[in-house]
């Protein structure tokens, strides 16, 4: 995730705060110089970084901190609340036309930003809420622009509205609005055309479609990977046209995270959703404080719950828990549980999201979740009975099943000591019902992390 090296380094301040009985205002002084140099790194804006440490600081040296047993605790718990407060505090929702009233949203922001592949996630999201949208695309200047959203469009099953290069943006979207009307779409997306930088022609055209169409909700995508620029960008827009809501892209990728920390404070405009793949159900809304305690190491518990609702079905949780609870779990089982994960963001992804597991993890822990299809290939090489009963792989069975599988069979003994492990692992695991326990059987995977070994 975009804050790892931001959270390592949060990580180790506060470990060296919890190994102190009393903390005196020296101590905070020099664990703040730590986090201030942290958060700079991370391209967190200054401004942002001075008013964060300040307020820190007023309330760390306060009585409730230095009487307190735990001290250093109760400075995390000051990082974390006001971390949420840069954030935005309470998460922000995009709100829609009362009635049958139509919202017209209309996405903005740079070429390269994400934002033809943000107006379909959205698009996608919104239809699965009961929505009924209309895309409609206005990027006039890129056909690589207006076949993407059509692509995307079909995928999420809403239809797309474009017309013939050379069409000017305010003809497009007055075609549109009358789509809409005769299709009862009551949620028009505009996909807007980017720059590589922010100039008059690009703004003069959105004031322009604004003039067109009552633009209900202005959404500006900024790239996670421009740093500190996302903070300028949001800005500029803002002040020109005006800004209801930011979604951040690429909050998956390489990169340092500053601009989810600044871009809130500074523009004060709500960060409404967050990029974290490159799926297109990958757009989730954006929580100010599950974000703070994923940038701490804190885990996002509520966002994995979320996650497997979507992504796990209730009655085949209920039927893995009491194979559990009978030890009865099978190689089927272990290839669903592996599907389910690939649906919830891969291992790692879940593993992170945990409390307390996010800076246990590293890449010696995880399988090469790009090389899993070998598992697969073994497990499907396998025959029924093999698969429900692993007692049967003897070394005969076990060279004709690496064999099936294109595999050395010294893949298919790991493999099988593998599961035999996490077997183990999830019966510990089988208690609670449905889906939050079949995310504990996913915790209990960890178990799993010797597989990197077999490739």
């Amino acid at each position: 995730m975009a804050f790892e090296s931001l959270t390592d380094k949060l990580q180790s301040v506060f470990k060296k705060l919890r190994g102190k009985g009393l903390l005196t205002e020296a101590d905070i002084d020099a664990a703040l110089k730590e986090v201030k140099m942290a958060l700079l790194e991370a391209d967190v804006n200054f401004r942002v970084v001075k008013q964060f440490n300040a307020a820190v600081k007023e309330r760390a040296v306060g009585e409730e901190v230095m009487k307190s047993l735990t001290p250093g605790q109760m400075v995390v718990k000051i990082v974390n609340e006001e971390l949420t407060r840069v954030l935005g505090g309470e998460p922000a929702e995009l709100t829609f036309e009362p009635g049958i009233a139509k919202t017209v949203i209309m996405m903005v922001g740079l070429q390269g930003s994400g934002k033809t592949t943000t107006a379909a996630k959205l698009a996608g999201k919104l239809k699965d809420q009961g929505k009924r949208p209309l895309l409609v695309a206005c990027d006039v200047y890129r056909p690589a622009a207006i076949e993407q959203l059509k692509v995307n469009g079909e995928k999420v099953g809403v239809p797309v509205y474009a017309r013939p290069l050379g069409t000017k943006p305010v003809d497009i979207v007055r075609g549109a609005m009358e789509e809409a009307q005769a299709n009862n779409k009551n949620v028009v997306i505009i996909d807007t055309a980017g720059r590589l930088q922010i100039d008059e022609a690009m703004m003069t055209e959105l004031e322009d479609i604004k003039k067109t169409v009552n633009v209900n909700r202005t959404l500006l995508v900024v790239d996670a990977m421009t740093g500190q620029d996302a903070v300028n960008i949001a800005a500029g827009f803002n002040d020109r046209i005006g800004v209801d809501g930011i979604v951040l892209t690429k909050l998956d990728g390489d990169t340092r995270g500053g601009a989810a920390i600044s871009v809130r404070s500074v523009t004060g405009v709500p960060i409404l959703f967050a990029g974290m793949g490159e799926k297109l159900s990958d757009l989730e809304q954006f929580y100010p404080d599950r974000m703070a305690s994923r940038i701490l190491g804190m885990g996002d518990i509520l966002s994995l719950i979320e996650k497997a609702e979507d992504a796990l079905d209730e009655e085949k949780a209920l039927e893995l828990e009491q194979r559990m609870k009978k030890n009865e779990f099978t190689f089927d089982d272990y290839l669903y549980s592996m599907e389910q994960m690939k649906k919830m963001g891969g291992m790692s992804s879940v593993l992170k999201m945990m409390p307390g597991m996010g800076m246990q993890i590293n890449d010696d822990m995880l399988p090469d979740e790009k090389k899993l299809s070998h598992i697969e290939a073994i497990i499907k090489s396998m025959t029924k009975k093999e698969r429900t009963n692993p007692k049967l792989l003897n070394p005969s069975r076990k060279l004709r099943i690496a064999k099936g599988a294109g595999v050395d069979i010294a893949e298919v003994n790991r493999l099988v000591k593998q599961f035999e492990e996490a077997r183990k692992v999830m019966k510990r695991f089988s208690g609670k019902k449905g889906k939050k326990n079949l995310m504990s059987m996913f915790g209990g995977m960890k178990g799993l992390g010797g597989m990197k070994g077999m490739f």
